[in-house]
């Protein structure tokens, strides 16, 4: 394994785009070296790589499926292996389904979001403290966990799925946190709130997004980069004292 230099190294799982993407060009900007994680957009996550290369970062790309366990074990092998021992995880994969009402969703549907949204948060974060801990031999680190606005509200007639998932991870990321901050490890949280992504076009919201957007106190739906500026200042040593906290970045909604 190659010997562990000053320069941070970063996981971000499904980096391949939206607040992703925004993150790992943030974090390359800010001398990160960077593991990227994706599921099928294999030629967006080398195009991302490309461009951080070019600025001269090192950059793995990592096909893998974070709800599979044997696949998130050598997906963090590899990384061991390529770039060294992690100091940084974003979990940031995670899927929605069309708008329907509870009664209407299948087990199939809900099972998958949550095999996605929380089982993938927990198979990486275990994997990201082995190598972290200071008990096991790291450096330390931190943990950033993407949420959601909708763990808060519920999201009604939409994906209360997707909502209760991210209420899980609100849970979670408190957990972790106060389990492993004695072990040099930071775990903490953020909630986006309407953000101008593809994730929309994915839950059939795209035709009610211009009502949604009148309901946000600024007015507007939010940008990647906006999120990733939040995700950073957690990873940085600015934030030094913040445990177990999760920053909203929601436009006041």
């Amino acid at each position: 394994m190659p010997t562990q230099a000053l320069t941070p190294i970063t996981l971000i799982t499904g980096a391949s785009r939206g607040i992703g993407a925004a993150t790992a060009r943030l974090l390359a900007a800010r001398g990160h070296d960077l593991a990227l994680n994706y599921r099928r957009d294999a030629g967006a996550a080398e195009a991302l790589a490309a461009e951080l290369r070019a600025q001269g970062r090192r950059v793995l790309t990592l096909a893998a499926d974070v709800s599979d366990a044997g696949q998130v074990l050598a997906m963090f092998e590899r990384i061991d292996a390529g770039l060294g021992r992690l100091t940084g995880l974003v979990n940031n994969a995670g899927i929605v389904a069309p708008a329907a009402r509870v009664q209407d969703m299948s087990p199939v549907r809900i099972e998958q979001i949550f095999r996605v949204n929380v089982l993938g948060s927990f198979l990486c974060a275990q994997q990201a403290v082995a190598r972290m801990s200071r008990r096991q031999g790291g450096a330390g680190g931190a943990i950033v966990n993407v949420s959601s606005r909708a763990a808060q509200l519920g999201s009604p007639g939409l994906y209360v799925d997707y909502a209760a998932s991210k209420g899980a991870i609100d849970t979670f990321t408190l957990g972790l946190a106060r389990e492993v901050i004695d072990e040099g490890i930071r775990v903490n949280g953020v909630r986006p709130g309407i953000i101008d992504t593809e994730i929309h076009a994915s839950g059939g919201m795209a035709d009610l997004l211009p009502g949604a957007v009148a309901g946000i106190p600024m007015q507007r739906m939010g940008r990647a980069e906006e999120v990733a500026e939040a995700i950073a200042w957690l990873l940085s040593d600015a934030s030094s004292y913040t445990v177990g906290s999760m920053l909203d970045v929601g436009g006041g909604r």
